[in-house]
């Protein structure tokens, strides 16, 4: 799904906030959460998230290995192999996921959503 700025969209599903605090300092006294299916329209969409520090690792050590490993002493290779194979399942997962942005969503109800992933929302 693309996102762009005016698009409607709804929650997908149910999202908790965070904790709501009146009185004393620190005296929690609910919770704030926003129910799946509610709808408001995207006012910006912020671009893709950054890959995670692994993900940068892989691509860093494979480019290595790619371009080098022919070089390197056989031990230092297999080390090398080792660590990437450590790596490979959240490259997996980044990969399934596929490019994920983040985006500001004003609910009808008057609430903002500021860093909202793409993954929980549907256009409509």
């Amino acid at each position: 799904m693309t996102l762009e700025e005016g698009r409607r969209v709804r929650l997908a599903e149910n999202l908790g906030i965070g904790e709501a605090v009146a009185g004393e300092p620190g005296a929690v006294v609910g919770f704030l959460s926003l129910g799946a299916g509610i709808e408001g329209t995207v006012e910006r969409v912020d671009g893709e998230l950054p890959e995670s520090h692994e993900v940068l690792e892989y691509q860093r050590l494979t480019a290595l290995f790619e371009d080098y490993g022919h070089t390197m002493p056989a031990a230092s290779r297999e080390r090398l192999e080792a660590e990437i194979a450590a790596l490979e399942p959240e490259w997996a997962a980044f990969r399934e996921r596929g490019k994920r942005v983040t985006v500001r969503v004003r609910w009808d109800n008057g609430f903002v959503l500021d860093g909202a992933h793409q993954d929980v929302l549907t256009a409509l």
